[in-house]
Formats: C-alpha cells, sequence, structure tokens
C-alpha cells in the first residue's frame, strides 16, 4: 500500500511541477490597451467632438535603461472604435517603454500631433498594480482642417475654465 502511494506520488509530482511552470510563463506576460484618436479641432487635447482611427498602426518600444538600446518592439493595429490590444510575452521591468504613433489609414487625419505622439507605459509587474492589463494614454493625429462647429466647442472649454 505504500509503495503504491509513493509511486503515484512520484508519477504526480513532475506533472505538479509543469502545472506551476506554466503558471510562472503566464504570470509573466501582460496585456497593454489604448486608443488611437483624431484631433478634428486641431485643439491638442481629446475634445467632444474626437473620433477614433480604425486601422491606425501603433508600435510599443522598449529601450534599456542602461545602454539605451531598444530590447523590444512590437506593433498593431486598432481595431473599428480605434483600441488596440498587445500581448506583451515578457515582463519589460528593466526597460523604459512608449507606445509610438506609426500611421494613419485616413489622409485627412495623418499629421502627428505635437506631445501626443507617444505615451510612456510601465510594462513590469514589480510596481503593485495586481492585474495584468496595462493601460496606456491615448496618442493623436492632428486633422488637416478642423471641423466646422469647433470653434464652439473650444469655446466652452475655455467657458468651463474662466468660472473658477
Amino acid at each position: 500500500m505504500a509503495k503504491a502511494v509513493l509511486l503515484m506520488a512520484l508519477c504526480l509530482l513532475p506533472a505538479l511541477a509543469m502545472a506551476i511552470r506554466t503558471e510562472k510563463v503566464k504570470e509573466d506576460s501582460l496585456k497593454l490597451e489604448g486608443k488611437v484618436y483624431c484631433d478634428t479641432c486641431r485643439a491638442g487635447f481629446e475634445t467632444s467632438a474626437t473620433t477614433y482611427i480604425e486601422g491606425a498602426t501603433v508600435r510599443v518600444e522598449c529601450k534599456s535603461r542602461s545602454t539605451n538600446e531598444l530590447v523590444y518592439r512590437q506593433e498593431a493595429k486598432t481595431a473599428s472604435c480605434g483600441t488596440y490590444r498587445m500581448d506583451i510575452p515578457k515582463d519589460q521591468g528593466n526597460g523604459i517603454c512608449d507606445v509610438v504613433l506609426v500611421s494613419s489609414p485616413q489622409a485627412n487625419c495623418a499629421t502627428v500631433s505635437p506631445g501626443r505622439d507617444r505615451a510612456r507605459v510601465i510594462l513590469t509587474r514589480n510596481n503593485g498594480i495586481a492585474t495584468p492589463i496595462r493601460y496606456a494614454n491615448a496618442v493623436g493625429f492632428l486633422r488637416n482642417e478642423p471641423l466646422a462647429g469647433c470653434e464652439a466647442i473650444l469655446k466652452q472649454y475655455q467657458e468651463t475654465e474662466d468660472s473658477y
């Protein structure tokens, strides 16, 4: 009886070790999410007239803190609502990572918005965030010409600011 229990334990031990190792690999991966928008009013920020771009390309780039060499790169395209999602297979704890705009499929909204062309992201689990999902700030392109009605929209923002 004791031999049977010992034999069963020896058979289950490798399977248990593999299950733990598989969980460890999953534990290192992260998911990155963000949005790409078209600044239809050329305001420099998202407004109520902002639209989100389907088919835009973004890239995440991580550089070594010590050498500034590129250590990780991945591209993604946005879905119909302007969102992108990337699976980051490995913790990038020692890297400085940015989401960078690459291209827009909209000819009338393909100029990179200064200051909104990249977003810094923290792609490590060693920071106290419990969830594996990381969110990047929205990045955007400028429309060639502002939409009609943008003057009124921007005026609303000024009225709110001046009312303090």
